[in-house]
């Protein structure tokens, strides 16, 4: 029986057809990807009703917590930098439900992106809102809309490590803020300039947030994963 895993959806202004309105989107590559590991999956929209996203997680086996723009920093109690996004209020308070409802259920959660940041901020940590000026230069982010490459390393004995058999990897980022402080969570791996890029949680089965952009990549091994960890014994 293929798990059944959900996945958070953007609420942006979107265009087609002869409309212009706004919209719940989420990029194919991530759907692509969970299919073709064995899931069937379902987008989680932004809604006001933390009840109804409760309702939703409750009929899961697993969370993957997209990425996307930048996370209210009144969140972590911080003022926005400059170069913030203007907040997704609806959005940060799904994604938030959703990571709470999956955590309080015991689920496979994978966070990509903002989906790993949110993580850490909903565990009591917080951001750098922005990697340049913070002195990390702009090797996460060289241009908007695409993808830098670099070198990460992972803790051994991780979940992350014991996924990809290896210690090191070569991942790819579109990001310009990163984890700070991860709360709760522990810091599994970081990027050769000491930015965070894995965060877990070492009780749990399966709670995984990494920085990069998997659903971007040709390894499809934590998919894979996550799949496994949340088919249904």
């Amino acid at each position: 029986m293929r798990p059944v895993i959900g996945i958070s959806g953007y609420g942006e202004q979107a265009r087609w057809g002869a409309w212009d309105v706004p919209a719940v989107v989420l990029h194919r590559a991530y759907i692509d990807k969970l299919e073709r590991s064995g899931a069937a999956v379902v987008v989680l929209p932004p809604v006001w009703d933390a009840a109804s996203v409760d309702a939703a997680v409750a009929r899961l086996d697993a969370v993957v917590i997209a990425g996307g723009p930048d996370i209210d920093p009144a969140y972590y109690a911080a003022a926005p930098h400059e170069t913030s996004d203007i907040p997704r209020i609806d959005r940060d308070a799904t994604e938030r439900a959703i990571y709470r409802s999956a955590r309080e259920r015991a689920l496979p959660v994978l966070g990509i992106c903002r989906g790993m940041q949110m993580m850490a901020v909903d565990s009591g940590g917080s951001l750098i809102q922005d990697l340049p000026s913070a002195g990390f230069g702009s090797v996460h982010r060289e241009q908007l809309g695409a993808y830098s490459e670099h070198k990460a390393s992972f803790a051994p004995g991780s979940l992350v490590a014991a996924i990809l058999d290896a210690t090191e990897a070569v991942v790819n980022s579109s990001h310009h803020q990163a984890v700070a402080d991860a709360g709760s969570l522990t810091v599994t791996g970081y990027a050769e300039d000491g930015t965070i890029e894995t965060l877990e949680d070492p009780s749990a089965p399966f709670v995984l947030g990494v920085q990069w952009h998997p659903e971007q990549m040709d390894d499809s091994r934590l998919f894979d994963a996550l799949v496994r960890a949340a088919t249904p014994s």
